[in-house]
């Protein structure tokens, strides 16, 4: 537990000391916060679907996690380029408990970037229907983290090229948050469309979050958890698998 808690300290340490990394990954979800809130709102009210921006907000919150989480495993390729990771693997310890330390750490950090976009929301003008389900709507934002974080670092295990890592992450990132239903209703969706929705695991953890903050999903909030949670054991043994066999 030491070393799993030592890894996790470390992930946060790292992220509080870059200012500059807090700030930067807070531009995009303010941009799409503000620029699709207001610009869209008029036109999807007019549409009879509600208020735009508190349909917004939680998949922005999401989409926050999820940037976050995916390329925290990039990290274990830096530390693979910088001697760290060497280190940390020749150390009389076992490899799933370094594994779980960073994803946690990882999770961790994507938690808080998504509790920060909250706020932001908060500012512009979001306002939760449910405030008693604040603490499960943040449960949520941690299994999304934990999802995301276990699946970069996956990718990460069996790469050594940080480029090619950064363009399989541009590959994965834009179709999940995308095709999640983040940014508009999966209702009334062609059936094809409807059918990639339903892959993309994503879009289990956006319904979550308008369940819990806005009383609106499309599927039981019994299923997103459900699966959620089946996806983030899943990734979790693959990710322990595939960390298990980096060579240095």
């Amino acid at each position: 537990m030491e070393v799993i808690y030592i890894l996790w300290l470390r992930q946060l340490k790292k992220y509080f000391r870059s200012r500059s990394r807090m700030i930067g990954s807070l531009a995009q979800p303010l941009l799409f916060l503000i620029s699709l809130g207001f610009g869209f709102g008029p036109v999807f009210q007019r549409a009879g679907n509600g208020n735009y921006l508190e349909f917004l907000a939680p998949g922005i919150i999401s989409m926050s996690v999820l940037f976050t989480a995916l390329f925290s495993g990039i990290e274990i390729i830096w530390d693979r380029q910088f001697g760290f990771l060497k280190e940390t693997l020749v150390a009389p310890i076992s490899r799933l408990e370094i594994m779980i330390g960073r994803t946690l750490g990882g999770a961790t950090v994507a938690t808080i970037q998504g509790i920060i976009v909250f706020f932001i929301s908060l500012l512009v003008g979001f306002r939760p229907v449910n405030w008693y389900s604040l603490p499960i709507a943040l449960f949520f934002i941690f299994l999304i983290a934990l999802l995301f974080t276990a699946l970069g670092t996956a990718i990460a295990s069996m790469l050594e090229d940080m480029q090619g890592f950064q363009l399989i992450m541009n590959f994965l990132v834009m179709p999940l948050f995308f095709l999640s239903g983040a940014l508009f209703p999966i209702n009334n969706l062609p059936k094809l469309l409807l059918i990639i929705t339903k892959i993309d695991p994503l879009s289990y953890g956006v319904d979550a979050l308008r369940a819990t903050l806005i009383n609106q999903s499309y599927y039981p909030v019994s299923l997103d958890f459900s699966i959620l949670l089946i996806l983030v054991v899943f990734l979790f043994i693959i990710g322990s698998y595939l960390f298990s066999k980096i060579e240095i």
